[in-house]
């Protein structure tokens, strides 16, 4: 069942949230508390993130360094069909450009096709820590548009060679894709943003997903600004409660979002983690009462290290 055919279902705005794979050598068992934790809300859907290859150095017995490529989080679709098989909820793996070719990526689909695990969340990636600027895998995607057409010429029945297959089972492909109120980083200005996000839309995205913000009014005008622009798919907000003092300047820089002042000026005033973490609940709250005083679609949590803040958002609002 497509993500937006369940939240189109629900008579009011819904709850998902998104998850890690486990770092490589660790087992599930982590991730399954806390997904039990947050499946008292009855999530609609579960994201689970992807993590790109890393250039990385290590040591050999003569006193050299050897340069590999490791991932640290590796198992994305099967950690998908893990959940959706337990919980029987909807799992959403992302697919990235970033460190993947078109075969992997091809290879991926073949795979989640077999699983049924037929919800995407499209997205290009994070550039490399080792590069100053994103640089595509060797015959990888560019842009999130390039692996768009690659998922869509599989829904049709294509291999990326352009041979035909016989191997599609059951539903294809849903997907949705991620929308930027505050602009993404390398865009030269809010109205190109918004060029691409329509072309996104207009070639088959079922539903955006927002970047954190912290200022409702951003979402509100961002979507304001798709309506007119004739983007009309769900848009669902995606929060982020606040849960250490470090995060008032990492998050800003990170993922390119101003904070608001008022929440700002709240959490240089905090003298301790367990502070910060308070005040990041009330301002969640207080975010998440007002989307859904608004009818918004649904409501995205990006719980990584936050799992009993968003259970307490969620508490209060659902």
């Amino acid at each position: 069942m497509k993500v937006t055919d369940i939240i189109a279902a629900r008579q009011t705005p819904g709850f998902s949230f998104e998850v890690l794979p486990p770092l490589k050598g660790r087992g599930i068992n982590q991730l399954f508390k806390n997904i039990d934790i947050l499946c008292e809300f009855d999530p609609l859907y579960i994201n689970i993130t992807t993590h790109r290859s890393e250039i990385v150095f290590k040591d050999t017995s003569d006193g050299l360094y050897r340069r590999v490529s490791e991932r640290s989080r590796p198992g994305t679709v099967a950690v998908a069909a893990a959940i959706q098989q337990k919980y029987g909820i909807p799992a959403v793996p992302h697919m990235i450009c970033s460190g993947f070719s078109k075969i992997e990526t091809e290879y991926a689909l073949i795979d989640l096709n077999f699983l049924g695990i037929t919800n995407l969340l499209l997205l290009r990636g994070d550039k490399a820590k080792h590069e100053s600027r994103f640089t595509p895998n060797a015959d990888g995607h560019a842009h999130a548009s390039e692996l768009q057409q690659q998922v869509n010429d599989f829904n049709r029945g294509y291999f990326i060679d352009g041979t035909k297959m016989d191997i599609i089972t059951g539903e294809t492909f849903s997907y949705g894709v991620a929308g930027y109120p505050e602009k993404h980083e390398e865009s030269p200005n809010p109205d190109i943003d918004l060029q691409y996000l329509k072309l996104k839309v207009d070639n088959g995205a079922d539903y955006i997903v927002t970047q954190m913000f912290f200022d409702n009014e951003k979402y509100f005008r961002f979507v304001e600004r798709c309506r007119n622009a004739g983007i009309n798919v769900p848009i669902i907000p995606g929060l982020k409660p606040i849960t250490t003092m470090s995060q008032l300047n990492l998050l800003p820089k990170v993922f390119h979002v101003d904070m608001p002042s008022d929440l700002a000026n709240e959490l240089m005033k905090c003298t301790s983690d367990a502070q910060a973490k308070e005040i990041g609940v009330e301002w969640c709250t207080m975010q998440a009462r007002e989307l859904i005083a608004h009818n918004v679609p649904s409501i995205h949590f990006y719980s990584l290290n936050a799992t009993r803040s968003v259970e307490r958002v969620a508490h209060t609002v659902y």
